[in-house]
Formats: C-alpha cells, structure tokens, sequence
C-alpha cells in the first residue's frame, strides 16, 4: 500500500492511541562524567514516541507502537520490552538488512552544556519507514494518532511518511504532534524549522516547548507561538519550571469536538503551573510523560486544567528516575491530586515516593 486510503474508517476502533516512531536501545551510565569516563552503562529502551504508549499502556489505556527494527538481538529487547508494558506491538516491523539504532549519553540534563549522547542511528531500521512500507490500516486504526518531529529528520522517506499522515482526509483520526526539535537530526541548513512548522499546522494537537518554538523559529513566548500556528484545535506551550499554557476553543460541535474541541470557536488561554519535585534524577523523558498525561486525560474528556495537570504528574514520575519510564501513579491517586485547589496544587511539592497509590493528597510534602 503506498498511502491510507480516503475515508480509513476508525470508529469502531478498540485502539485509544497509536505512536508511530523510533525507539532505541539507550545505555544510561553507571555514575555522572563525560562519556569517555564512565567505565560502565546499563541498557534500557528510549524513543519519543515509544515512552508515550507505554506511559499511556501502564495509565490503563489501549495504546500501539508502530515502528520498524533490526532483526537483531536489540530488535528483540525493545519490542519485548515495549509489549511488556502492555502496549500492542503487533504491527512492528523487521528489517532483515539494516540494524536497531542505539544510543548512549552521559547522566546531566539534555539542557546543559555537559550532556553528550552518542546516537548510532544512521542508516537504521526506522530510517528506513516511508509511505510504501508501513501499516496504514493499524496507523489509522486509533481515536488519536501521535507522532514527532524526530521521525521527520531520520530520512526523506520519514519526512514524506509524516506528511502522508498529517494530510487532511476524510476519517483521518485527531493527530497529536509533538515538536521534539532535535538539531543534531536534521541535516543541515534551515530545513528543519521550516519542515517542523509545516508539520506542526497540519496537526490537531501540537505540544512545543518555549524553547525549542525559539530556537527552531526564532519565536518567543506562548502567544507568538499561537499567531504562527493557528490551525490544530489544542496548542499547548511547555514553559519548563513555569508551567504550560495552553490555547484550545471550548468543546463545541464538530467531528473531533469530544477530544480536540471545535476548531470553529475562538481559544480559551489555560496556564496552568509546574510542579516542585524534592529530587530530580534525570530531565530525559519528562516531555513524553507530559504528553501521555495530556493524552491520557484527553481521551478521558477531562477539562483543559486538569488535563495539563496530569501531564505535569506524569512528567513528575519520570524526573524521579534515570530512565526514560516508569510506573505512572495510580489513576485514582492522580484524580485526588489534579482536584486540589489552586493554592494547594501551588505549594504541592513532591517528595520520594509520592506515586504509592495509597499516598493522599495531604500526604504529599506541601511547605
């Protein structure tokens, strides 16, 4: 099949969420230090899009990976791994030539000057992903489909895959695109801010962090984001410590109005502030996790605040971990804490442990 067909039916689905994209086998170091000092790395698994079915999966929702691997031994780990987490593998593909990509990176945050990752990805199974090759019927087969730019710098043929998927057709389920500006991907010159921003109009849902809309688009704060992307139904703006706003119309009428809003009404401006954690291990992950969250209480119909809530738990979780996973809270232990007042969810501050599903919210260390 060399594209989806007009009209892909996607009603009757029994799919929450389909995550098309690279996953990898990631090595995270045994102690902090540059790379060519850390004398030992233990494996683990790493993808965008990956991180979000199984943080949708392990939060109680039905969610797919699609993607392309080696037919190697790493090939086997992630899509084992992947499954474990209750997420539906079935329409992964092998790749009998070309390998599963790899990576290692030191222990400090994306963000500073110290982290380095070392990617062994060129020429990898999922670069190899065009419009010829992969599922479109599974692909189609969710209430939402989400996607990143990172699979858009892997390879032309990516690049052409992502534009197939977000072109506007009849019965094509709300797309949910997250920007993931990864500079080092792409390939030179100014491609990739022109190719994310096209991408990004083209979706329903968009998630773009302050930092990354400036440093791909030269566009600083929340509402310059919005005038140059008007088009998708929900822009959330990740502003890191500060929270995230977001710029959705009210649920009015329309074909995807029960999980996106009707794009006919004007937006709704939601900012909504981060979450003090006692401890942060790693940043790696965090942006995934919101996302599931966000995704997780979207497909639940929950209000935009509460919806951005749960995505500043989800991401919480993970900045307690080295890896990019880890078990979410327990959904009703998630439901107390996004009840909280506007001053209680102020001064929550989250200490070890604070996921046990028997934690209350006055349990959770507040000043």
């Amino acid at each position: 099949m060399s594209g989806p067909a007009a009209g892909t039916a996607h009603a009757a689905t029994t799919t929450d969420v389909v995550c098309l994209g690279e996953s990898m086998v990631t090595f995270l170091p045994s102690q902090p230090g540059r790379l060519a000092d850390v004398p030992s790395f233990g494996r683990g698994i790493g993808g965008a899009e990956s991180n979000v079915a199984c943080a949708l999966a392990a939060a109680g929702h039905r969610a797919a990976w699609v993607g392309r691997v080696g037919a190697d031994g790493f090939g086997d780990h992630l899509v084992e791994t992947i499954a474990s987490y209750g997420v539906d593998t079935s329409a992964v593909r092998r790749d009998p030539v070309r390998p599963t990509g790899i990576y290692f990176r030191t222990a400090t945050d994306r963000g500073t000057d110290t982290h380095e990752v070392a990617y062994y990805r060129a020429g990898s199974a999922a670069s190899a992903m065009s419009p010829a090759n992969v599922p479109y019927e599974e692909l189609f087969a969710g209430r939402i489909l989400h996607l990143s730019g990172i699979t858009a710098a892997l390879s032309g043929d990516c690049l052409e895959l992502l534009r197939e998927l977000t072109a506007a057709r009849p019965g094509r389920p709300l797309v949910s695109f997250d920007v993931n500006h990864r500079p080092h991907l792409w390939r030179g010159g100014d491609a990739d801010a022109s190719v994310l921003l096209e991408l990004a109009r083209r979706a329903d849902l968009v998630f773009v962090g302050e930092d990354e809309a400036e440093e791909a688009w030269g566009i600083v704060g929340a509402e310059a984001i919005r005038a140059a992307v008007p088009e998708p139904s929900v822009l959330v703006v990740k502003r890191g410590s500060a929270g995230a706003t977001v710029f959705a119309p009210g649920l009015g009428p329309g074909p995807r109005s029960s999980i996106a809003g009707g794009a006919e009404n004007a937006d709704t401006v939601t900012h909504v502030p981060a979450l003090r954690v006692d401890v942060v291990v790693a940043a790696v992950g965090a942006g995934d996790a919101f996302a599931a969250g966000f995704l997780s209480a979207t497909l639940r119909g929950l209000p935009v605040r509460d919806r951005v809530r749960h995505g500043h738990l989800m991401a919480a979780a993970v900045l307690t971990v080295p890896g990019d996973l880890t078990e979410p809270p327990a959904r009703d232990h998630a439901d107390r804490l996004v009840a909280l007042g506007d001053e209680a969810w102020g001064t929550l501050r989250l200490g070890p442990g604070w996921t046990a599903a028997d934690r209350a919210p006055e349990e959770v260390r507040t000043p």
